[in-house]
């Protein structure tokens, strides 16, 4: 990276003598008062670049030598000198001197022409016409008020395209005055050739007359022999075909008898099987009424044994429950005892270990005597202040005492009270009266289930018989909407192929082709079709795929299939513009991408994605005028659509096509008819299903026996409940009451207890606080010298071993108290649950004898039952075999008539198409009679023709037989005819031969309409009109020529001028915006270049407009002086990165910021001078300064006539306090 290391200045100005002024580091800053001299560095540097002297704020070339302005110059000359480095630090000298009224240049001291001075500098990137390191006072506020005229202006001076200007117009100027030159002369050769096409025309007309003549009647004689020769040949083969029927249909006739006597034996045997068929269907009707009475009774039976299998079953949980009690009685009791014993062997144990403890803790902390003496004095001295609140303390502490003492006895006693109040009779009767009404419950519900089973079912059926109506309506109606939409038509070859490439790309690669765009999503509602088929665009049969290399590789496979062309869409490599969200709140107006839904649950998140970058920020709109106004109407042109697919762009453009969006829309109709066959599917398997519910009759009957029997069974249950309720439960209780109130008393009192207590040791402990503050107080000195935190920490390490060792011995007693009454009352209830399981015993083996004999009956009506279902099985299949052989019998019978009635039917159509071919041909010889075509017949003549006229409704009376076969002995030769037509193959192709003739013939005919006589003296004319053409042709070929040249001349200048305005333009429109946004710290800023005249920039204005961080879009005027300041630097320096010069000197660029504004013009340049260039300032205030590399400080003095001075200082060594805090 180049930069300039130091000035070297002469007689320059303000500046007396030989001055250097540097080193320069990479961010310096010029300073001094007002009139010291600072401005005159900037000329010096200017000067020195080669500026002219109207730039350098002087008239003449010696007014720039010191002390010329007040008329006492030092000396004749005067010399200013650059030294640059380039990036090996290898030094070249710019030097210009003023010797008279001119100038000398030199270069590292050799002496060059101001052109070759002028070519080195710009080699490292210093171009003195566009001044792109130098920035003048004032610059910045005058470009931040440029108009946009002005703008163009300064990018022609920096783009140097201001240098063709004159020439372009002078081009275009020339290229005028040729193009209406030309315009002249074409006008004249124009009227020429209207005049002479007149004349030609004339002259045509008569000879195209007689050629159409002459063509129709070649093309009427082609059209009649290929309609005779089509005609003749269709006669032939229908004849042949008459013929073979004929003969098929005598052949049929002759079996005619043999068929009759077979139909009628198949009639004999149907009637026999008919009989035998009823008899079959009276004996199932039978078998099904014993059958009905054996599974009444298998019912009820199986019934008497389900509910003996379910009372076995609940007394056998019951059992199981009441053993696994026992057991877990039993090893509770194990474990308390344990328990017990563990808890003696743990206070042992604890016992041992306090003791050891005290032991070890009074040998921790020893006192020599006089710490013992000092201890004893300071104990005595805390005594004495305390002994008032001593004294309280342990007055409340013996109440305490007494307190707990007597509360813990009444716990005691209320334990004891509780072991007595034995509940367990009262709990046998209430678990007893649960399982009952736990029972009665079962059984409640039990018989609502049946019950509502039976209705269920009921429902059910009547339901069923209902929804088989709505289905077959439904059915109907889903089988016309299919009709409707014609399902059944084949796709184009086309889209099969492409659905086919589609497949084998899935199956190549199943986990990332997710599928087309318009399979993946749809509108949310059928009126979006339009609007969003209009969006999408050329996407919307795009493929979707999950990355850049997936499509690539689908690529790949289709140019080696050699299929058609696709359109893929990465999902990892679309590039997508951020959604805009204040257009979601636009009143009339929706955004594309939410109208939008994606029909695929999996990977919804990266189809959204897609659906985002297709539709970006477009808006759809309900009619053509309100997306018309939301278009065009705001201050930003947006992208619209209306619902009939009218399509507003940004840049103006409207465009429609709502029959070619129509056709696209049906890929989502024929999605919806996709769901109509699935709906006829799901109705048909529903129908299906419908039919089986008539075997839920038998289900009906055994639902209804067995809610007889719940029904049963809850009222003895209720009965037993209601005893225990009312009888046992009441006595219980009263026995427990008197118990309850002794508690209760007992419980009142020990609350009244605790509250006392909680309230004497909280004004105890209140007054042990203020004692032990005292007593820190006291004992500061000798807790620090000791080596604890207070006093207390020695005293009562002694103590609180014996108080925990109390506290233990209280919790041992009264949980061995606890756990000897648990185990007493856990030893009784084990012997009573050990009486129940004997009971329990008892009633298993009673209920499995029941059982069994219910089994037993069961399965002997179980037997009668299949027996009859067996028996009934043989019967339907009897029956079926005899209707299959019925049906067999039947079907033979009408096959064999309806091809008897179908050759019948042929006989008749051959004969039919016959006489209508013979009634054509009579017609077109007529035609060919009455118009004179001259056919040639190789036997007869056109004369034998009758001249009766023979239609579609005639009669085949003897006369017309007659006329057809005369005219079959007609033999017509057809040598003439085109060959093309005897190699025609197919009907089809015959018939589009003869339509295109009949075009042709048609075609003529009404040329000859439209066609009027001619006429006979444009021969004459014609010879004048060519003459005067050839000589307007011949001038206006040359003024073409003239403007030609001009074209291509102006057309070369336009391109350099607009190459080099577009280069420059176009990269600072780029970094701009960049540059703004590091200015002003905050990505939300925008600085926005825009040409009025897109296709020349530098005819029209250049548009300036910035969004300053946090406030809207507003123009370059409202801005206020501090953000045009900034927006008018970020101008500056875009402007500057266009041709970067080593250095950069700017000249109080800050006196229009404040504070703030400063602060981040400051960071930027310091950036900028790391990163890209070497900068120069001329500033004032401190706040800008204070942060550069370097100091040059510019001061006056005086000796005859003021001159300037320079301090420079490297602040480098003083690094900033921001700088400061980032390295802390």
């Amino acid at each position: 990276m180049g930069y300039l290391k130091q000035i070297d200045i002469e007689n320059f100005k303000s500046w007396r003598g030989k001055t250097v002024i540097g080193p320069f580091m990479r961010f310096n800053c010029i300073i001094g008062t007002n009139g010291s001299g600072k401005s005159n560095v900037m000329d010096a540097l200017s000067f020195a670049t080669g500026e002219r002297v109207a730039s350098l704020r002087v008239k003449h070339l010696r007014d720039l030598v010191h002390g010329a302005h007040i008329g006492r110059p030092v000396r004749d000359t005067a010399r200013v000198a650059l030294r640059c480095c380039d990036d090996e630090d290898q030094e070249t000298v710019f030097s210009r001197s003023i010797l008279g009224d001119s100038s000398q240049y030199r270069i590292d001291d050799v002496q060059v022409t101001l052109t070759k001075y002028i070519e080195e500098l710009e080699k490292i990137d210093i171009v003195t016409k566009a001044r792109n390191c130098l920035v003048f006072q004032g610059a910045v506020e005058s470009i931040a008020l440029k108009d946009p005229k002005e703008r163009t202006k300064m990018f022609e001076c920096i783009s140097q395209s201001r240098e063709y200007a004159a020439e372009y117009e002078m081009k275009k100027k020339a290229l005028l005055n040729a193009k209406e030159d030309t315009q002249f002369h074409f006008n004249k050769k124009k009227s020429a050739t209207v005049e002479r096409k007149q004349v030609s025309q004339e002259k045509i007309e008569a000879q195209k007359y007689q050629t159409l003549l002459d063509n129709l009647h070649q093309n009427r004689l082609q059209l009649s022999l290929a309609e005779l020769f089509c005609n003749e040949k269709g006669i032939n083969v229908l004849s042949d075909i008459l013929r073979e029927k004929q003969l098929a249909a005598a052949a049929k006739n002759n079996t005619l008898v043999k068929e009759e006597q077979t139909v009628k034996t198949y009639k004999k045997e149907h009637g026999r099987l008919t009989r035998e068929q009823q008899h079959i269907e009276k004996e199932i009707r039978a078998q099904e009424h014993v059958l009905s009475q054996c599974r009444s009774q298998y019912i009820k039976a199986r019934v008497n044994t389900s509910h003996h299998m379910k009372k076995a079953g609940e007394v056998r949980d019951a059992l199981r429950k009441s053993q696994k009690l026992i057991a877990i009685k039993e090893q509770e009791l194990a474990e308390e005892r344990q328990e017990i014993s563990e808890l003696e062997r743990t206070w042992r144990n604890y016992e041992k270990e306090q003791k050891k403890k005290g032991a070890s803790l009074k040998r921790d902390i020893q006192l020599d005597e006089d710490q013992l003496e000092r201890y004893k004095e300071l104990k005595e001295l805390a005594r004495k202040q305390g002994a008032v609140l001593g004294q309280q303390a342990e007055r409340l502490h013996w109440e305490v005492t007494a307190d707990n003492e007597k509360m813990a006895f009444d716990q005691r006693r209320k334990k004891e009270v509780a072991v007595r109040n034995n509940q367990t009779q009262l709990e046998d009767l209430i678990r007893r009266a649960d399982k009952l009404e736990e029972y009665t419950k079962t059984c409640k519900s039990s018989l609502e289930e049946y019950r509502q089973l039976e209705e269920s079912l009921s429902a059910e059926l009547q339901r069923g018989r209902q929804r088989s109506e709505e289905l077959k309506q439904e059915l109907g109606q889903v089988m016309e909407e299919l009709g409707n939409a014609h399902l059944d038509s084949q796709e184009s070859r086309c889209q099969q192929r492409r659905n086919e490439l589609l497949d084998r790309l899935r199956s190549l690669f199943p986990e990332t082709v997710f599928g087309r765009l318009s399979d993946l999503c749809s509108p949310v509602h059928k009126k979006y079709q339009l609007a969003v088929i209009k969006v999408f665009g050329r996407f919307m049969n795009a493929i979707v795929v999950s990355s850049e290399k997936v499509a690539r590789e689908c690529i790949s496979f289709i140019k080696e299939e050699r299929a058609e062309r696709e359109t893929f869409l990465p999902i990892d490599y679309l590039d997508m513009s951020p959604m805009n969200e204040r257009l979601r709140e636009m009143p009339g107006a929706k955004m594309v991408v939410d109208v939008v839904q994606v029909n695929n649950a999996t990977g919804s998140a990266q189809l959204r994605k897609v659906v985002q970058f297709v539709c970006g920020n477009a808006l759809v709109c309900e009619t053509i005028k309100e997306a018309r106004s939301v278009a065009f109407d705001g201050q930003v042109r947006l992208k619209t659509v209306a619902l009939d697919g009218t399509l507003f762009t940004k840049a103006g453009v409207i465009s429609g096509g709502s029959s070619s969006l129509r056709t696209k829309a049906r890929c989502w109709d024929e999605k919806d008819m996709m769901r109509l066959k699935a709906r006829k599917d799901q109705l048909t398997a529903e129908m299906r299903d419908l039919m089986k519910l008539k075997r839920k009759d038998s289900d009906l009957k055994q639902t209804i026996a067995q809610a007889q029997g719940a029904k049963t069974r809850l009222k003895y249950s209720n009965a037993d409940l209601d005893n225990i309720q009312k009888k046992n439960i009441p006595h219980c209780q009263a026995e427990i009451s008197r118990m309850e109130s002794e508690l209760a008393n007992l419980d009142s009192q020990i609350q009244m207890q605790q509250e006392s207590v909680e309230a004497k040791e909280d004004e105890m402990k209140s007054i042990r606080d203020r004692i032990d503050q005292m007593e820190d107080t006291v004992f500061f000195d000798f807790c620090a010298e000791i080596g604890v935190d207070c006093i207390r920490e020695y005293e009562q390490e002694h103590l609180k071993q014996q108080t925990e060792l109390d506290r233990k011995r209280l919790e041992f007693e009264s949980q061995c108290t606890r756990l000897n009454a648990r185990l007493e009352y856990e030893q009784d209830q084990l012997t009573q649950q050990r009486k129940k399981l004997q009971k329990m015993e008892e009633t298993i083996d009673k209920e499995e004898k029941t059982m069994a004999e219910r089994r037993e009956d069961e399965e002997k009506l179980l037997a009668a039952v299949e027996d009859g279902q067996k028996k009934q099985l043989e019967l339907n299949d009897q029956l079926l075999s005899q209707k299959s052989q019925v049906a067999a019998a039947k079907a033979e019978l009408d096959q064999k008539t309806q091809k008897l009635v179908k050759l019948q039917r042929e006989v008749m159509s051959a004969e039919s198409a016959l006489e209508q071919k013979r009634l054509a041909r009579h017609n077109m010889l007529l035609a060919c009679k009455i118009q004179g075509l001259p056919i040639i017949l190789l036997s007869g003549n056109l004369d034998e023709i009758s001249e009766m006229q023979l239609d579609t409704e005639s009669e085949s009376t003897s006369t017309t037989l007659n006329i057809f076969e005369r005219e079959a002995r007609l033999l017509i030769d057809y040598s003439g005819l085109d060959a093309e037509l005897t190699s025609l193959q197919t009907e089809k192709e015959v018939e589009a031969f003869l339509e295109k003739l009949r075009e042709s013939v048609s075609s003529v005919e009404g040329v000859l309409h439209r066609t009027t006589a001619p006429n006979l003296k444009a021969l004459a004319k014609m010879r004048e009109v060519k003459d005067m053409l050839q000589g307007v042709t011949d001038a206006f070929e040359a003024s073409t020529k003239a403007a030609r040249k001009c074209n291509q001349e102006f057309e070369q200048v336009k391109d350099r001028r607009l190459n080099l305005f577009n280069r420059c333009f176009e990269h600072v429109c780029v970094v701009i915006d960049q540059i703004y946004k590091r200015i002003c710290r905050n990505n939300s800023a925008q600085a926005i270049l825009s040409a009025e005249n897109p296709e020349e920039p530098y005819l029209g204005g250049i548009n300036y407009n910035c969004v300053a961080p946090g406030k809207r879009f507003m123009s370059m005027d409202n801005l206020s002086g501090g953000e045009k300041a900034i927006a008018a630097l970020a101008l500056v320096f875009a402007i500057h990165s266009f041709r970067p010069a080593p250095f950069f000197i700017l000249d109080e660029v800050d006196a229009a910021l404040d504070n703030t504004n400063i602060g981040k013009v400051t960071s930027f340049i310091r950036e900028q001078s790391r990163e890209n260039m070497q900068i120069i300032v001329i500033s004032l205030k401190e706040e800008f300064f204070s942060k550069a590399d370097a100091l040059l400080g510019v001061y006056s003095d005086f000796e005859e006539c003021m001159f300037s001075r320079i301090l420079t200082l490297d602040l480098r060594p003083y690094p900033l306090v921001d700088e400061d805090n980032k390295q802390d």
